[in-house]
């Protein structure tokens, strides 16, 4: 579906700019070049549905949306991803960009966000 694509690859640039992640983070976290990541914030390329980049940019998505109903605000969200976790052992800001790490932290704030 091409407005699915149009739609959530909208929704990943905000949330990266929202939570101050570098263009080159976000290709990282999406597995994607950061040449790809320019043209996404252009608007001249969408994330596919048939490639990892897609379920990447759902998670991240997800990340962006538990955070903001937990903290409240961006400068919060933004100093809860630079500052180090305990739970998590690191600072989610360096656990993102794997696969593996994007979803301890989705799962931990899944969690939190379940308490609130």
């Amino acid at each position: 579906d091409p407005d699915a694509a149009a739609v959530l690859s909208k929704a990943v640039a905000r949330a990266a700019e929202r939570l101050g992640i570098s263009r080159a983070l976000l290709a990282r976290v999406l597995g994607v070049s950061p040449a790809t990541v320019t043209r996404l914030y252009a608007g001249a390329y969408r994330l596919d549905p048939n490639r990892k980049e897609w379920e990447l940019g759902l998670l991240f998505v997800r990340l962006f949306r538990s955070l903001d109903s937990i903290v409240g605000t961006e400068p919060a969200a933004r100093a809860w991803l630079a500052g180090e976790n305990r739970a998590l052992n690191a600072r989610p800001i360096d656990l993102i960009p794997g696969t593996e790490g994007l979803v301890r932290v989705v799962h931990y704030l899944d969690a939190a966000r379940g308490l609130v």
